[in-house]
């Protein structure tokens, strides 16, 4: 089923469910308690080729390991899941034998909420780690990525996955944030699938935080770094970063593009 959307085609603000829920999109972060309604997760991982795992690591010793930050309630962690390891979805079906052995993906989000929601409803509780963790808390965030890196003996991820979490980063911690959160991922990621939101989302965004009476972004009116974010970001990742954009798989009936970007550092583990 389509998210619900407004009259101009654009994403309806995530609304409440029930009287305690939060007033539709006050979430500063993005933390939509309801976010997948709205871009279900099948809007995106079709655009990712079967077997891309495997095209990208014909050759490297199993389990790969993903990183996905801001994973939200993880519906999308665990159809990117399925999808990578040509899973049927299917609720009913445990998960497979050999599975884990493949692909293990630790999932984070700021929203402990959100986390516990994802731990409850999660499949694949052998294969798929949820955490809560704010990505920029450079004190939280070492040792819990060292540790999790350290139980297999490695330094660094195969693969990462950003879905719709830059203008999160960019609005609440500004350009060097933003310049920040994306040599973080290329530091730690062979490769890094990444799903900008466009400017208009920046706008929107700001517009429903002045609808409800709040503080706008701290950072909103600053941003040297603004226009078009899939070029901005590429442009970061590949001339600031050493990494190379491999493919853009289109874009999802939202507007937002996926692009696969490779580190082109020798240090990243093959």
């Amino acid at each position: 089923s389509r998210p619900a959307r407004g009259s101009s085609g654009k994403m309806a603000a995530p609304m409440s469910s029930g009287s305690r829920g939060p007033e539709p999109g006050a979430a500063p972060y993005g933390n939509f308690p309801n976010y997948s309604r709205f871009h279900p997760p099948e809007g995106r991982v079709s655009l990712l080729p079967q077997g891309l795992l495997r095209s990208l690591f014909p050759a490297a010793a199993r389990p790969l390991l993903g990183l996905d930050v801001g994973c939200n309630s993880g519906e999308l962690s665990v159809a990117l899941y399925q999808h990578l390891l040509g899973l049927q979805d299917s609720d009913s079906s445990p998960e497979p034998p050999g599975a884990g052995k493949e692909l293990k993906l630790l999932c984070c989000d700021i929203d402990p909420e959100l986390i516990r929601r994802a731990q409850q409803s999660s499949p694949f509780p052998a294969s798929i780690s949820f955490a809560s963790l704010d990505i920029m808390d450079s004190g939280a965030r070492e040792p819990f990525l060292s540790s999790y890196l350290e139980r297999f003996g490695r330094s660094s991820f195969d693969i990462g996955f950003c879905m719709s979490v830059t203008m999160w980063i960019h609005l609440n911690h500004g350009d060097r944030g933003l310049l920040e959160f994306l040599a973080l991922l290329a530091s730690l990621c062979t490769f890094l699938l990444v799903e900008p939101q466009p400017w208009k989302c920046y706008r929107a965004a700001a517009r429903r935080l002045r609808r409800l009476g709040r503080a706008d972004f701290e950072h909103f009116r600053s941003l040297r770094i603004n226009g078009d974010m899939a070029a901005s970001i590429t442009r970061i990742l590949t001339q600031d970063c050493a990494m190379e954009l491999v493919c853009s798989f289109g874009s999802t009936s939202w507007d937002r593009s996926l692009l696969l970007f490779k580190s082109t550092s020798a240090a990243a583990d093959g």
